[in-house]
């Protein structure tokens, strides 16, 4: 969902996934080394990511850095962060589950016509839809398209363009920091190696999603379909005993041909 965002608005962010497993690791030494309430913990995961993602905003909308610079650098400072902080150690399952359950609360499930759904998935879809009717019902989602489509155009309409993607890549952040509670939830404990593919992964939903890497086109929708299409993608070649190696050149190869049928759209479009 961040990623959709900042490609939206003709950019990229390659450190959602640092900024993802640097908040989850703020989340959990907040709450088990430090002692705070859990809800504090996550209210400090959530500051953290949303100032990640100012730093981001700054430098592409302020000082004019290219959003690929930008972000491979912050990706590389985030990472380093995230390993001084942790210690480069995991925060275990059964220590959280004593003093922080909140953070495992989205790893719990209720079951639903014989199946178990997590709450984490209900989380998702919420999101989802509140995302969708920002970008479709408000004026700010017509500017993140009008930026994104042609932002000399959208200034000359009267759009603060600086600020749409201030709020853009801020916005971004906060979402990073919300699935790193879903992580947490996700895998239990809080590691500081966790969601190491999540740029790579969160960049290929949203291209197979039919979001334009070029901005202003694409649907939050279309991401949804797009990470179960990976997901389900990666699933299906793990059980059928496909090496790890492979699953990762296979996704390579769903972002070519996912970014050629893009532009093979633009040229017929134009």
């Amino acid at each position: 969902m961040a990623q959709t965002l900042i490609i939206l608005t003709a950019g990229i962010d390659l450190s959602v996934g640092a900024i993802m497993v640097l908040t989850s690791v703020v989340m959990g030494r907040f709450a088990i080394d430090y002692g705070f309430p859990p809800t504090i913990a996550f209210l400090g995961g959530m500051a953290v990511g949303a100032l990640a993602g100012l730093i981001n905003g700054l430098l592409v909308s302020r000082i004019k850095l290219p959003p690929f610079i930008a972000t491979l650098g912050t990706w590389n400072i985030f990472f380093a962060l995230n390993l001084w902080y942790s210690n480069s150690q995991t925060i275990r399952s059964q220590v959280i589950d004593q003093q922080a359950p909140l953070l495992q609360w989205l790893g719990n499930t209720i079951e639903v016509f014989g199946g178990r759904i997590a709450y984490s998935s209900i989380f998702m879809l919420l999101l989802f839809v509140i995302i969708w009717y920002a970008l479709n019902w408000t004026a700010w989602g017509r500017h993140v398209y009008a930026t994104g489509d042609d932002p000399d155009a959208a200034r000359l309409a009267g759009i603060r363009t600086k600020r749409v993607l201030l709020s853009v890549y801020v916005i971004a952040g906060v979402i990073c920091a919300l699935a790193a509670w879903v992580l947490i939830g996700r895998i239990g404990s809080v590691s500081p190696q966790a969601g190491y593919t999540a740029n790579l992964d969160s960049i290929t939903a949203v291209v197979i999603g039919g979001t334009s890497l070029f901005g202003g086109r694409g649907s939050i929708f279309g991401t949804l379909i797009g990470a179960l299409i990976v997901g389900v993608f990666r699933n299906g070649l793990a059980l059928l005993g496909v090496d790890v190696l492979w699953q990762e050149f296979t996704v390579g190869v769903l972002i070519i041909v996912a970014v050629s049928i893009d532009q093979w759209i633009r040229r017929v479009a134009s």
